[in-house]
């Protein structure tokens, strides 16, 4: 049997990344420092990369799936197939400058500020091409510089055409080169805590980013090995829509039945079984879970014996039907 090739984040996005996989139902065995850990799916093989460089992997077919960030798959502008918002790891990708610069709030402010004074604007960033981005979309941006290029400057080489604004590429630890060796930075944050401690306020959003699943497209025409990527992304989606639902199991005399059946949004229709009491029954299904409150009034009114769990996963096996065919309109469609 032909294995994939799964990539899986190391870094902040390595522990969320695990807990995943083990509640979509996989068994991973990880040795201290190594880069190849076991998993009990003998169709599987596991491989740990840095999460920049798994779109690229990717796309170039030396893995067949893997997980990373949104924003990495941006700033590397890698040609692959999302098959899923995997919905952890929420970060922000911002602009952010020191606090005592109160009259700058805005990217805006900040080119203005630099130009009427005659100075570059250096920023450091892990991300170039999203900064670049970012920046060429600015209407003052456009104003001054028009659709010249900011140039960057990496160890290995420095490339663009606007000296009056400069990217530095930085290898971490980004929040401590302002202001001496950066004017500001465009960076990561989950909590703001790290800016805080540094002295900088964020003063615009770039970008959000979620954990998320894509595949090879060369991959996903293989029968066989878009079989096995499917069987992945279903278990996978099964936690993610799981995360949202509640399992609930109640009692119901029959003259409120129908009165409990037209407010309660089940996931498919719900299982009624009589009960060995006559007159009464069980109802069986699963709700959205942010519904719960909501609808918690009215349970209590019409219901008896209310039992919650958390279910592992909700596996919507029907939408999970992918052929061949799908596989080449949407690439098709891509392509146009």
């Amino acid at each position: 049997m032909r294995r994939i090739k799964l990539a899986i984040p190391k870094g902040h996005l390595a522990e969320p990344t695990f807990r995943m996989l083990e509640q979509a139902g996989y068994v991973i065995y990880r040795r201290e420092a190594s880069y190849r850990p076991a998993i009990n799916d003998p169709g599987i093989e596991l491989r740990v990369l840095r999460p920049q460089e798994i779109p690229m992997f990717v796309s170039e077919g030396l893995q067949d799936v893997g997980i990373t960030g949104l924003d990495w798959l941006h700033e590397t502008r890698a040609d692959v197939e999302v098959l899923l918002n995997l919905e952890y790891s929420y970060v922000k990708l911002i602009l952010a400058v020191p606090k005592p610069w109160k009259e700058i709030n805005s990217l805006s402010d900040l080119l203005e500020k630099f130009a009427e004074r005659g100075r570059s604007l250096r920023i450091s960033t892990e991300y170039l091409n999203v900064s670049i981005d970012y920046l060429k979309k600015n209407p003052i941006y456009q104003r001054l510089y028009g659709d010249k290029d900011p140039i960057m400057i990496t160890p290995w080489w420095r490339k663009g055409e606007n000296k009056n604004v400069l990217l530095f590429l930085s290898f971490g630890a980004t929040e401590a080169k302002p202001p001496d060796n950066a004017d500001a930075v465009i960076d990561v944050t989950e909590t703001g805590a790290t800016l805080e401690q540094n002295d900088l306020k964020p003063i615009e959003t770039v970008m959000e980013s979620t954990a998320i699943l894509i595949a090879n497209r060369d991959a996903l025409r293989d029968h066989e090995k878009r079989e096995k990527i499917y069987d992945v992304l279903t278990l996978l989606k099964g936690v993610v829509d799981g995360r949202k639902k509640l399992h609930i199991f109640l009692n119901v005399h029959e003259e409120n039945l129908k009165r409990l059946l037209e407010s309660l949004p089940a996931l498919r229709k719900p299982t009624i079984s009589p009960l060995s009491e006559k007159g009464w029954y069980s109802v069986n299904t699963v709700i959205d879970r942010y519904s719960f409150l909501e609808i918690l009034p009215r349970l209590r009114i019409l219901a008896q014996g209310l039992v919650i769990y958390e279910p592992r996963q909700v596996l919507l096996l029907d939408e999970m039907d992918v052929g061949e065919e799908k596989v080449e309109q949407k690439s098709k469609d891509k392509d146009r």
